[in-house]
Order: structure tokens, then C-alpha cells, then sequence
């Protein structure tokens, strides 16, 4: 149950409900924004998880928003592997594997410990392609690189990036149908480098989500 507000049918929890059927993307983010700055992420993360669990898209954007801009992920990447220069690729695979499996998750943990369990599955295969000393089989590669190859060649997949936001279409479009580099794609964009590969993971994590499937 969330406490935000003081206790699950605290207002700001309550607003955050309400904002999220009702569908309306300038009200959820306003609420969200609202219950992080009161009382944190962590029980913001377990009414986004709730709902996007439940099928809805705008909590799934919202979720993987959340975990990706309060730095939840990277934190629990970053305690877990000590190579600083693999942390944006496997944060990436997380975001991926959460989006795609949250039918997965049943809401009897928090958010934070389900995405924690995640991420240790994602450091261990990175570490263990680091390690691979024989060719790997072509379809044992990263959830980034995986999704990447799939939005560049099925059309199943590109009606999935057709459907998301200008915000996170555009980029992912530039980068994977396109082929540009990361400062190509924020220079034609206009946003910054970082910006564009937040941006990138975000969207590929959507699609994800869109597909329904564990990645």
C-alpha cells in the first residue's frame, strides 16, 4: 500500500489515483511530481507500478520515468558493478526488462525491491558476456542491443514506436531506424547529448512494454 499523504488514501496518493484513470498526462506528472517532493519516490514508484502492472500505458511511461529520473536504477547499477563505463548500457537493460515484464510483477513487494532483483540479473549477464571467452551465440545479447536490432528490422515493432510520444519517437527513430550516432541525433534534435540517450532508453523500454513480453 502506498503511504504517500499520510497512509493510502492520503490526498497526494489519492490525487496521484485519481490523475492516473483519469488518463490525463499533464495531471499525472503534476501529481507525480507533487508526491515525489512530499514524501519520495519509493511510494510514487508502487502507485506507478500498481497501475502499470494493471495494463496502463501512461503509468508505464510514468514508471519508467520515475525510475530512470530519480536515479533509482543507477544507484542499485552502480552498487552492483564496478566498471563506471558499462553503468549506461546495463541501466538501460533494466528499464527494458522492467517495462517488458511488469505483467510479472504482482505488487506484493515494493517496486524497488522488485526492480532490485532485476538489476542483479542484468549485472550478472553483462559480467558473464564480459567474461565470455567463446563466441556467444547471436541471440544472447543485452536487452538494449536486442531491442535496438528488433525496432530496426519488424514492422510489428515499429507500429509499437509509432505509438509513442513525439518526445521519445523522435530519438529513437534518429538512433535505431536511422541509424545516427547519439550527437547526431542530439544535434538534429537540438537537446543535449545526455538528454538524448535518456531519451533513447526510455523509449526503447515503451516499446518494450508495448510488446508485452520479457526481454
Amino acid at each position: 500500500m502506498s503511504r504517500i499523504g499520510g497512509g493510502a488514501d492520503g490526498p497526494l496518493g489519492a490525487e496521484l489515483d485519481a490523475a492516473l484513470r483519469s488518463g490525463d498526462p499533464h495531471a499525472c506528472r503534476r501529481a507525480v511530481a507533487e508526491a515525489v517532493a512530499t514524501a519520495g519516490p519509493d511510494d510514487v514508484l508502487d502507485v506507478l507500478g500498481r497501475h502499470a502492472a494493471a495494463g496502463s500505458v501512461l503509468g508505464t511511461e510514468l514508471l519508467v520515468e520515475l525510475l530512470d529520473e530519480s536515479g533509482v536504477v543507477r544507484r542499485f547499477v552502480r552498487g552492483a558493478l564496478l566498471d563506471e563505463s558499462a553503468v549506461d548500457d546495463v541501466c538501460q537493460d533494466v528499464l527494458i526488462s522492467v517495462a517488458g515484464s511488469l505483467g510479472s510483477f504482482a505488487g506484493a513487494s515494493k517496486v524497488t525491491t522488485w526492480v532490485h532483483g532485476i538489476v542483479r540479473h542484468r549485472v550478472v549477464d553483462h559480467l558473464r558476456r564480459q567474461r565470455a571467452t567463446a563466441p556467444l551465440p547471436d541471440d544472447d545479447v543485452a536487452p538494449g542491443a536486442r531491442m535496438s536490432s528488433l525496432i530496426a528490422t519488424r514492422a510489428t515493432v515499429r507500429d509499437a514506436l509509432a505509438a509513442l510520444p513525439d518526445l521519445y519517437r523522435e530519438p529513437v527513430t534518429l538512433r535505431d531506424i536511422e541509424g545516427l550516432p547519439y550527437a547526431e541525433v542530439a544535434d538534429r534534435l537540438g537537446r543535449s547529448l545526455g538528454t538524448v540517450k535518456s531519451q533513447v532508453s526510455r523509449g526503447r523500454a515503451l516499446v518494450a512494454a508495448a510488446l508485452g513480453g520479457a526481454l
